[in-house]
């Protein structure tokens, strides 16, 4: 089965791909012309106005996902923000650390909301997947993106960990089994 993964970003379909492997789902990519207007208050909200502009566009199920992550110490920041919060992956790893400097409580969370629409885009399963952890101090490790090399779970940063290792206990991947476990009954 074929269904459209709501997302301009080549990695996260690679990895959604990766999850899925054995399950008789291929995800792909939405036409040409993707780009709908995320002005929802909750990353439930962003993902589903995702998912309905895939399904107008492919005319197939299609799936999308809102993450981010939220940062107790600053009140969930950056939320919902996450990938606008600075221009750059750099400058958004940066920003984040200078505001966490002083900060002892660095417990963050990695949120990924998804939902499924059939091709008129009606709801056809909504499921939301968290990562707990907290920020480290600097960055380490070379895998993943966006805050993966700031995200420590345990001893490790989520960039020191395989890409199998993460897909196991990431928010995306939480919630995107959940999701499988649906498309199977």
């Amino acid at each position: 089965m074929k269904i459209t993964f709501a997302t301009g970003n080549d990695h996260k379909l690679q990895e959604i791909n990766e999850i899925s492997a054995g399950s008789g789902v291929e995800f792909v990519l939405p036409p040409e012309g993707f780009n709908p207007v995320e002005d929802g208050e909750t990353f439930e909200e962003n993902s589903l106005i995702k998912a309905r502009e895939a399904a107008r566009l492919s005319g197939m199920i299609s799936l999308a996902d809102d993450s981010g992550l939220c940062v107790e110490a600053l009140n969930g920041a950056p939320g919902i923000h996450s990938a606008r919060y600075a221009e750059t992956a750099q400058a958004r790893i940066d920003k984040l650390l200078l505001e966490l400097e002083c900060k002892d409580n660095r417990r963050a969370k990695f949120v990924c909301a998804m939902t499924l629409v059939d091709a008129c885009g009606k709801v056809l399963f909504q499921t939301r997947g968290e990562c707990h952890g907290e920020i480290a101090r600097g960055q380490s490790g070379v895998n993943g993106f966006g805050y993966d090399p700031v995200f420590l779970i345990s001893d490790r940063t989520m960039a020191e960990m395989s890409e199998d290792e993460k897909n196991e206990i990431s928010h995306r991947g939480r919630a995107l089994r959940k999701v499988l476990e649906f498309l199977s009954k």
